[in-house]
Order: structure tokens, then sequence, then C-alpha cells
């Protein structure tokens, strides 16, 4: 695709002032030369969003959205820039050449509005026919699927009788021949013989644009007829893999919600639809596309892929998940929501309600545990040699990522997760599991045994009030990255300004009382257990303490400069690694301690 002159972009933008358009969508005030008002794109109280007329230009200050007219409308409306600039062309009144050639799928916006016309009609008749006789079985198919007369409205749902009824009926009222096939409504057979309806006794499911106009159609057979679902053939309208179905629906809820909600087929859009998940589109065809990955994105960063949950749905998931690590950009991924064997979105809302799907959906996975899953469920890891394997498909996959950026992330957190099942085995735990026939989620065990750690060396001090207030500021500094704990020490820092003199069962009585973050990380039963023990030596006790934790950091700090330099082999890191071993063997001969405050 061709961007269009600048001469033409220039008179767009002049055609259609910036704050006349930004006005329809946001509240604005004027401020001098410039205006303010609240910005659209990121909630806010007090007005950060700011639009200069005299520059053609818009910024917000909150959250740096910025650009001209067409800007505003891409982020706006979740469109790309081609679709931008037709939006605002249409109402700019432009209609030149100059737009309409900039495409090559379009000639001439004559030619391009007669095919719309076209499609427009035909819409209107396989809506007709569903509420005719002949239309009688593929209305009562629908009733069965369980929808109403208001969402078979919403998503202008039909019917094609037998035969060549469509065609027919649109060349009587003075559609031609010619663009009946150049809209994929009229076939002629390859080996000569009469032209026949592309749509025959099916029901109708009409694919729009962006901006719901009918672009192209869907159509599932009721008979034996194959294949059971059929898309038009690509026209100068229709590209399959640009476009996503339900996309003009879901437009506006995907950009209200910040996500947005893909499955496989039309009935799982327009199920979801009906029961309140109006944030979601299908993909036409088994694979997602760059084009239609770029749409996605354009609405939200983390679009959830919901899969069926039969044989065919997971391995459309393993191979959508190899395809976008070449796509991937930083702050823009997927998520992974998998139903149950033998369960599609609209079986699963029929059979087990709304609340159901919207469990799935609040667990759905994202693409780096996805990516791991199947990494290891493709390898036994019973050996040195199966892992070394494991170790090699993780340099291949994360071969494929392109942004620098992402594949050096991908590359520390994968050989980290294999660093791990490493430990595993190195410590005798025996073989690891096998996870071909379950989807087990392994994590990392560093953090959870930090978290545990700092619960701990928390419940000591609290039990020791004078130990804390000798260490207080130390105490911030190594609790500084946990933000309940560190909320408590200073709660407890306050109690003991006012009463010195205080021991620890009163202090944590109070703390217990006046704090919910005892309660939330589940710290009691580490206080009750810091209250039982009887320490005769608290200063020590709280050296050795220090002295564990500060041997965990340089331990995981260790562990990730040694996943570095399987990625990075240079000098720096190596002299890095260096230090950091040598510092801990010195901590375990009792020759430092660790820095303090």
């Amino acid at each position: 695709m061709n961007r269009p002159p600048s001469s033409f972009l220039d008179t767009l933008r002049a055609r259609l002032p910036l704050v006349t358009v930004i006005s329809q969508r946001v509240r604005l005030t004027r401020r001098g030369r410039e205006y303010t008002g609240l910005c659209p794109f990121h909630s806010e109280k007090t007005p950060s969003f700011t639009v200069s007329e005299e520059k053609g230009f818009f910024y917000c200050f909150g959250c740096g959205a910025h650009g001209d007219v067409i800007s505003f409308i891409m982020q706006a409306d979740g469109l790309s820039f081609s679709d931008a600039v037709k939006h605002l062309s249409q109402a700019a009144g432009l209609k030149s050449t100059l737009y309409s050639n900039y495409d090559y799928s379009i000639k001439t916006s004559t030619e391009y509005s007669d095919l719309l016309d076209v499609m427009e009609m035909a819409t209107r008749f396989y809506e007709k026919q569903l509420r005719l006789p002949t239309g009688k079985n593929g209305l009562e198919y629908l009733y069965n699927r369980g929808l109403n007369d208001e969402i078979i409205a919403a998503f202008r749902l039909g019917f094609a009788p037998p035969g060549n009824a469509g065609s027919t009926t649109l060349k009587r009222e003075g559609i031609n021949e010619t663009l009946l096939v150049e809209g994929g409504l009229l076939i002629h057979p390859k080996n000569g013989g009469s032209p026949y309806d592309t749509f025959r006794d099916r029901v109708i499911f009409p694919i729009t644009d962006i901006r719901g106009r009918v672009i192209a159609f869907g159509g599932r057979t009721l008979g034996t007829a194959q294949p059971k679902y059929l898309n038009s053939v690509a026209t100068p309208l229709f590209r399959k893999g640009d476009v996503l179905y339900g996309l003009a629906q879901a437009r506006s809820p995907a950009l209200e919600k910040g996500t947005v909600l893909v499955t496989e087929g039309y009935m799982d859009v327009i199920a979801l639809a009906g029961a309140g998940f109006s944030h979601t589109v299908a993909q036409l065809g088994t694979v997602l596309t760059e084009g239609q990955l770029a749409v996605l994105w354009r609405l939200a960063p983390e679009p959830i892929l919901c899969f069926d949950g039969d044989t065919a749905g997971r391995l459309a998931s393993i191979r959508t998940a190899q395809r976008i690590l070449s796509l991937l950009k930083p702050g823009l991924s997927v998520r992974f929501a998998l139903l149950p064997e033998e369960k599609d979105p609209d079986t699963l809302i029929r059979t087990e309600g709304a609340s159901a799907m919207a469990e799935i959906l609040s667990r759905a996975t994202p693409l780096f545990e996805e990516v791991w899953q199947n990494l290891i469920k493709d390898h036994q890891l019973d050996t040195p040699e199966q892992l070394a394997g494991l170790e090699q498909a993780i340099k291949s996959l994360t071969s494929r990522i392109v942004n620098l950026t992402v594949r050096q992330y991908y590359q520390i957190l994968l050989h980290e997760r294999h660093r791990v099942l490493l430990r595993k085995m190195a410590r005798g735990l025996g073989p690891l599991p096998n996870h071909n026939k379950k989807h087990v989620r392994l994590t990392g065990s560093i953090p959870q045994m930090k978290a545990m750690a700092d619960r701990v060396f928390t419940a000591f001090l609290l039990t020791h009030p004078q130990v804390l207030m000798c260490h207080i500021e130390q105490v911030a500094e190594l609790l500084a990255g946990n933000t309940a704990l560190s909320h408590l020490i200073e709660n407890a820092a306050t109690v003991l300004a006012a009463s010195p003199d205080i021991d620890g069962a009163s202090l944590i009585s109070i703390l217990k009382r006046d704090c919910q973050e005892i309660a939330m990380i589940g710290l009691e039963r580490d206080l009750h257990s810091a209250l039982q023990r009887q320490c005769q030596d608290p200063e020590g006790d709280y050296q050795r303490m220090l002295l564990a934790l500060y041997d965990q950091a340089l331990t995981r700090e260790i562990e990730r400069m040694q996943t570095m330099l399987t990625i990075d082999p240079s000098p720096e890191t190596w002299q890095r690694l260096q230090i950091l071993q040598k510092e801990r063997n010195q901590i375990h001969d009792n020759k430092i301690m660790p820095p303090l405050s």
C-alpha cells in the first residue's frame, strides 16, 4: 500500500481543524493560544491534555499521547493510518483520485462505493430471507444455538436460499454480473458453464470493515455441503488476513475496557457478545496474521486469545504462540485463555453461563508462560542430556524474536526457568515431572523463598522492638522492595516512637488492630512462632539473619549473572560474576559482614 501524497494530507488537515475534530470527543477549554481538557486516552481528574490549533498538534502530559488530527483518530478509534485517512477524507468531503488511488484495492471512489452498495443490497436480501419460509431452517438453527432476535439483528445474520436466488434478485434490481463476481457473490466455473451463487443454502454472517460496512460474507451450511464454513474469496474490499470478524461492534468496548478477546469463529463472537463480552472478535482462518495482530494491538497491548479445548484448539494455540514471537515489541504481547476439553466459548456459555467464561479469562496466561509450558511438555526432563536438549530448544526458540530487547528478556527468563530444573535435579529430588498430560504451571522458587525469609525476619524484629529501633534505617532499606512489610515496619516505628519501652507482644497486638498488612500477607503464623521462641541473644540473632539475607541476595545475583553469561559472554559479565562469587565465599568463611546502612 502506497502512502497518499503529502499535498493530499495537507489538504485533509486544513479541511478538518484539529480543535473541531477533538472537541467532538473531548470538552475543551481555551487557555491563551491553546486548549485543555481531560485526556481521552487515560483516566484523570485534572486536565493534562493540550491542543494547539496553531501547531496542529495535541499532547498529553499525563500519558504522553501526541500527534496530529490523523494520529488522534487512529488512537481514539483504534484505526490504522489507512483507515483513519479514509474516515477523515469522507468527513472532509474529499473523494479525489489522489485519495482513491493510494490503496491498490480501490481504483476509483465511485467503483468502491458501487461495490459497497452491492454488498449492502446482498446483506438486506439475506436478512429478509431468514424471516421468510425459505429461511425457516436457518432461523431455527440460530434459535437452537441460543441466539435471540436482538443479537441476530445486531450482527445482521441472514440466510442464502438454495440455487441462484441471490444473484437473480440482485440482477433484477439493476446490478450487473461483473460487480457480483467482483464482490465474490457469483462464481464463474473455471471449466466453463453457467455462473452460480457462492452462498447457497447457508446461514449468512456478514463480515464488515471497522466502520461497520459489509465487505464480505461467511456462510454456514445446514446440510452436508463442504466446507461447513465458507468465507468470501479475496476481493477489492476483502482480504481475509487483514480482517477480524466483529471488529466494528467490538472496537468501542475494547478501547473502553483496555482489552480485546479473540476467538476462533463467528458463533463464538456472537454468543460472547450476547453474554456481555462485547469486546470480542474472531480471526478468519486458522492462524492469526501479522495484519490482524497489528489491528488488535491498536486496541489493547495484550489481546486475550481464546482457543477451543479440543486438540485442534490446543495445536492452534501452540502455532500461534510460535508465530507471534517474531512479531513481539516492547509492551505488546498476548495472553492465552484455554478452555476445558471439548468446549468452545459458545457451548461453555450455554452450559455453564457467563461467569464460567469470566473465570477462565481472569486466569489468562501470558505468552511467556505459554511458551515455557509448550517447551517443557515436549521434552522428557529426567537426564542431563534431556536438560541439554531443552537448553538448545530455548536458544532455537528465542532466535525467532526479532526485537532485540524482547529477545534478551526471553532469554534471561527462560534460562532462569531452566536453572530451576537443574537445581531440582542437583538436589536429588528424583525425576522431574512429566508435563505431557497435565498443564502444570512452574514458577521459580527463589521469589517465594525470599518472601518467606522477609516475613520471618520481620516477625523476629516485631517481637524484639529494641533491636528494631537500633537498626530501623537498615531494616527499612532491606525491606524496601516489599510494600506491605515496609508499611508494617513504618507503623511499628511510629508506635515505638511514642512508647519506646513497649514489649514485642504489646507491639504486635497494636499492629494487629491497626494494620491489615499482617492478615494480608499471612504473617500471623510467623509472629506466633517468634513469640514462642526464647531468644537469649537478640542482637546476635539479628546479625545472623542479616548475614543469611545478604547471602541469599548474593546467590540470586550470581544466578542472574550466570544466566547473563550464556547470553553475553563478555569480559565485563565474567568479571562481575567472579567478584560476586568471591564475596559470597568470604561470607561463608566469616571474613566479611554485609554492608550496614
